[in-house]
């Protein structure tokens, strides 16, 4: 007799299908739990471990408060990353968790300390780098980071702003953006950043700190797990030597002096 499949190897292999077909397309939102349910006839349970298994396949990925959705990194087998780029996942995946633990509190400080200059200078430094809409095989994943900076800057600690300088130099030129969005889904991929920096940016100027650090840590967690799914998607696993040797490169960074306000 044929061993029947469990139930949550069904539904995920059936979502799976959705996913390669097309049917679900990568930025698309997964159907809530109870509509999963109501589809399969399964349970919550059955539910999530099926969309669990997808997770951990890097197809889907999480966005705090909003719920599943498809990731944007394309399909494994197109992968053409040189050897050199996918070394760079481990690192630039710590590198990502380290600015969010740091730039969480940035933004939120910002809001409450800056003045109205900034926040205009802010702002238009956003309109200026969102309405560039870039081929994403001609730009670096962090295209962004000047706009941190800025916020940084303005978050009225030096230490921070002196600290994510430093950071700079080792996380922008990382990898291509076309590595995690294709080229077809570029102008929504500009488009939800966008609605990202103008929720940190809005928050910024109405000087409300709590929602500030909220809108940055939902952006970089969104940009995380953009990167964690290519890392899973192409087999790179992080090693502990990856990692020491990925910490030591920065600490040597770190002990460099910290360049000149402006």
């Amino acid at each position: 007799m044929t061993k029947r499949k469990p139930l949550s190897t069904v539904v995920a292999e059936s979502l799976s299908e959705k996913i390669r077909s097309g049917r679900l397309l990568p930025g698309a939102q997964l159907p809530t739990e109870a509509e999963l349910c109501a589809e399969y006839d399964v349970s919550r349970t059955v539910v999530r471990e099926a969309v669990a298994r997808l997770r951990s396949e890097g197809m889907v990925v999480p966005q705090q408060g909003r719920g599943m959705f498809v990731s944007e990194t394309p399909a494994p087998r197109k992968f053409s990353i040189p050897d050199e780029t996918l070394r760079t996942l481990p690192e630039t995946i710590a590198l990502l968790e380290l600015r969010l633990s740091v730039e969480v509190e940035s933004a939120g400080l910002c809001a409450e300390r800056r003045t109205d200059k900034e926040v205009g200078d802010i702002r238009a430094m956003m309109d200026e780098i969102d309405a560039r809409h870039a081929d994403p095989a001609a730009v670096q994943i962090h295209y962004d980071y000047d706009f941190h900076l800025a916020i940084a800057k303005a978050a009225r600690n030096e230490f921070i702003h002196g600290f994510l300088s430093c950071l700079g130099p080792m996380i922008v030129p990382r990898f291509q953006l076309g590595y995690v969005v294709e080229p077809a889904l570029k102008d929504s991929y500009y488009a939800r950043i966008h609605s990202e920096h103008k929720a940190i940016v809005d928050a910024i100027e109405r000087q409300d700190g709590r929602a500030a650090r909220q809108a940055m840590r939902k952006h970089l967690q969104n940009s995380l797990g953009r990167v964690r799914a290519l890392a899973k998607a192409s087999g790179v696993e992080a090693t502990e030597a990856e990692q020491k040797a990925a910490a030591a490169s920065l600490f040597t960074e770190l002990r460099k002096p910290l360049p000149a306000a402006r």
